[in-house]
C-alpha cells in the first residue's frame, strides 16, 4: 500500500513539473517583437558628400583669380611697352638736327648705327652692337605691313649688304612708314619708306623691344 501511494505521488509531481516546463516554453514563444514597426519608422537619408563641391569651388576660384592675374599682367605689360616705345622716340627726336659724322658717337656728330645704339641704350638700357649689319641680327623679323613704332628698318646701298639703319617713328593710317635716322646728307632727320631714294634700298625690319622683355627694360 505504501509503495502504491509513493508511486502515485511521484507520478503527480512529475506530471505538474512537465506541465510547468511546457507552459513556460509556450509563453516564451508567444512574445511579440515589433521589429517591422521599428524598421518601418526608420527613414533613410542620403549622405551628401560636399567635399567635391568645396574642391570645385576652390578650383573655380583659382581659375578666376588666375584669369584676373593674367589680364592684369597683360595690361601692365602693354602699358610698359607703350611707355618704353615713347621713351625711345622721345630720345630719338631729341637728336633731330644733329649733324652726321662717320664714326661719330655724340650729339656733336653721329652716324646711323651709333644713333640707334645711343637711343636704345639711353631709353631702355639695352646694349646693341655698334655696326648696322650686326644690329640687323638682333630681334625678330617683322613684315613691312606689320611695322610699328620703335621697330628698326635696315637698308642696303649696294649688293644687299646692310649699311644703314633707322627707327620707325610713325605708321600713318594710310600705311606710310616714317623713320628717324642719321642721314649723311642732313644728319638726324625723318624720312619715309615711300621715298624714292630710301624705298628701293629698304631690305627688312626687326623688332627689338617686345612686351615679354619689359620686365628687364622697365626696372
Amino acid at each position: 500500500m505504501k509503495k502504491r501511494v509513493l508511486i502515485y505521488i511521484l507520478f503527480v509531481t512529475t506530471f505538474f513539473s512537465l506541465q510547468s516546463c511546457v507552459s513556460n516554453y509556450v509563453v516564451s514563444n508567444n512574445q511579440t517583437y515589433k521589429t517591422d514597426a521599428k524598421f518601418a519608422s526608420l527613414t533613410l537619408k542620403p549622405v551628401v558628400d560636399k567635399s567635391n563641391d568645396n574642391k570645385t569651388e576652390k578650383i573655380l576660384a583659382a581659375i578666376t583669380n588666375t584669369s584676373a592675374d593674367i589680364k592684369r599682367s597683360a595690361i601692365e605689360n602693354a602699358i610698359k611697352h607703350s611707355n618704353t616705345i615713347d621713351h625711345i622716340l622721345s630720345e630719338a627726336e631729341s637728336y633731330l638736327g644733329t649733324p652726321y659724322r662717320y664714326g661719330g658717337t655724340s650729339r656733336s656728330g653721329i652716324d646711323c648705327s651709333a644713333f640707334v645704339l645711343s637711343v636704345f641704350g639711353a631709353a631702355t638700357g639695352m646694349s646693341l652692337p655698334r655696326v648696322a649689319a650686326d644690329q640687323s641680327q638682333e630681334g625678330d623679323a617683322v613684315e613691312k605691313t606689320e611695322l610699328k613704332k620703335g621697330d628698326l628698318v635696315f637698308f642696303s646701298h649696294r649688293r644687299g649688304r646692310i649699311s644703314h639703319v633707322g627707327i620707325v617713328e610713325e605708321v600713318t593710317p594710310e600705311g606710310e612708314v616714317k623713320f628717324i635716322h642719321a642721314a649723311t646728307s642732313k644728319g638726324v632727320m625723318v624720312s619715309s619708306l615711300d621715298d624714292n631714294y630710301w624705298g628701293p634700298k629698304f631690305q627688312f625690319a626687326k623688332r627689338i623691344v617686345k612686351e615679354n622683355t619689359l620686365s628687364v627694360l622697365n626696372n
